[in-house]
């Protein structure tokens, strides 16, 4: 390791700080949603089968790499590639995916920013109004938000790795954690409750199709942050004396366990607003969810709590989601922020300077696709449907490059760095590992079966997004 690589101070610090990548919008309510509306407490035992068994080790196997190089993608895979192109080709990849996504996720940072604001002003009835959120995504103030969450985010990352990511997650997260506990408590005393509850856990084995065990694999590993590149930086920051596999699964806990609970707030709230809906009538969107949907299920408490009551309901749930996008995000940009620092041998200010700039603009022009300049809202057409530039970025970077990303890494450590080098890095920090069940595990798993499942959601994926098909008939 060089030896002004920056490290976590603590392992608690890195335990908190890749959970808080792992931990968010799609945890806190498009998971309870998809859980409810595909089998329940089958889906959720499905998904978590998937978390321990399929991505557990291809999250180790990513910490691994990064502790050993102590370098991000581009750097970690020239140099265990002796400098080979391709490689070092596929771990740009990894840079330029978190680099993407980090556009799409700003803009919805941004609103719920402004969905904050509103409501501490008093606009909730317009924000659950049938135009409040068409009328926001084409507001000027937008913009003044960008700058708001923008900063946030530099003013975190510009203090580095102990001082700024560290302290923010120790901070954030518990934080986090504690609203929500709150917030499903308070869930849970209002009418109809129960009923949520009931189709969040109950299983419905009949609802276990292909299509819906695809659904939760995919949701498993987006969920983990798998193929973004970010538990490989985070990893690069740990030191020699860390336990990797029980790191890396003291994340899966956590995260899976934040949507656990989330499913014990949404699924209720929204039988509280109307106890006659079926799960099958919401939408798989977490921004149709969050943005339209809830502002209509917090105004609905002010019968019980008053206006103001409800208006601090609501800003209290978008406090929570604002928490757990900006510590997605802060991680997110680190992936490019580390890549320019060891890399291109830029500062830190530098880098993130390069980076508020590049990706600033191309935030602009995805705050500007929903309406604004009709240039970017109807950006192009694929699968029969007309895409904006917003579109593009997510159905490219997220759902599709991701499993690639994926499946790349599940190659690159079994069959160039070799299962070898792995376990004799995950040995160090714990001496029990050579020899066990996990690592005769994890070796098999990851060059056989889990790059041809991730290689298949990826080819499934192509032909869904953008040839309208599936070749598997899911």
């Amino acid at each position: 390791m060089t030896a002004s690589r920056e490290h976590f101070s603590s392992r608690i610090g890195f335990i908190l700080a890749a959970a808080g990548s792992a931990v968010g919008i799609g945890n806190l309510v498009g998971f309870p949603v998809n859980a409810a509306k595909n089998g329940g407490g089958a889906f959720l035992v499905m998904y978590a089968v998937f978390v321990f068994l399929i991505c557990l080790p291809v999250m180790i196997a990513e910490m691994a790499v990064g502790r050993n190089t102590a370098k991000e993608p581009v750097g970690a895979f020239k140099s265990l590639s002796q400098g080979n192109k391709l490689w070092g080709a596929a771990g740009f990849l990894g840079v330029l995916t978190p680099f993407m996504i980090a556009v799409f996720y700003m803009v919805i940072t941004v609103w719920i920013f402004g969905y904050i604001v509103l409501t501490l002003m008093g606009r909730l009835d317009y924000l659950a109004s049938g135009a409040g959120f068409g009328e926001f995504i084409n507001s000027p103030y937008l913009y003044l938000a960008l700058l708001v969450v923008g900063g946030i985010v530099s003013f975190i990352l510009a203090a580095g790795v102990k001082e700024g990511i560290e302290k923010a997650a120790k901070t954030l997260m518990p934080t986090l954690f504690v609203m929500l506990i709150v917030m499903v408590i308070f869930v849970l005393t209002l009418d109809n409750a129960m009923t949520g509850v009931h189709f969040f856990l109950i299983p419905d084995i009949d609802k276990l199709t292909p299509k819906v065990i695809n659904g939760a694999l995919s949701q498993a590993f987006f969920s983990l942050s798998l193929g973004m590149g970010i538990l490989l930086t985070y990893g690069s920051y740990i030191n020699k004396q860390t336990n990797i596999p029980n790191s890396a699964k003291l994340v899966a806990i956590t995260d899976t366990g934040v949507a656990f609970v989330a499913g014990l707030m949404i699924l209720p709230a929204v039988f509280s607003f109307n106890p006659e809906i079926n799960p099958s009538e919401l939408s798989d969107s977490s921004v149709s969810l969050i943005f339209t949907f809830l502002p209509k299920i917090f105004l609905a408490l002010q019968a019980s709590l008053g206006y103001v009551g409800a208006s601090a309901v609501a800003t209290f749930f978008f406090l929570l989601v604002f928490f757990a996008a900006i510590t997605s995000l802060v991680s997110i940009i680190e992936v490019p922020v580390s890549y320019l620092v060891t890399e291109k041998k830029h500062s830190r200010k530098k880098a993130l300077g390069y980076l508020t700039f590049t990706a600033g603009i191309l935030t602009l022009f995805a705050t500007a696709s929903f309406g604004m300049v009709s240039f970017f809202t109807d950006f192009t057409s694929y699968a029969g449907a007309s895409k904006s530039f917003f579109d593009v970025i997510y159905d490219v970077f997220y759902d599709t490059i991701l499993p690639l990303n994926g499946f790349l890494l599940c190659i690159f450590v079994s069959y160039r760095w070799r299962r070898k080098q792995l376990s004799e890095e995950l040995s160090i920090g714990n001496k029990n590992y050579k020899g066990s069940w996990v690592e005769k595990y994890i070796n098999f798993s990851l060059g056989t079966f889990i790059p041809l499942i991730v290689l298949l959601i990826f080819i499934n994926t192509v032909a869904t997004k953008f040839f309208a098909t599936s070749l598997f008939g899911l």
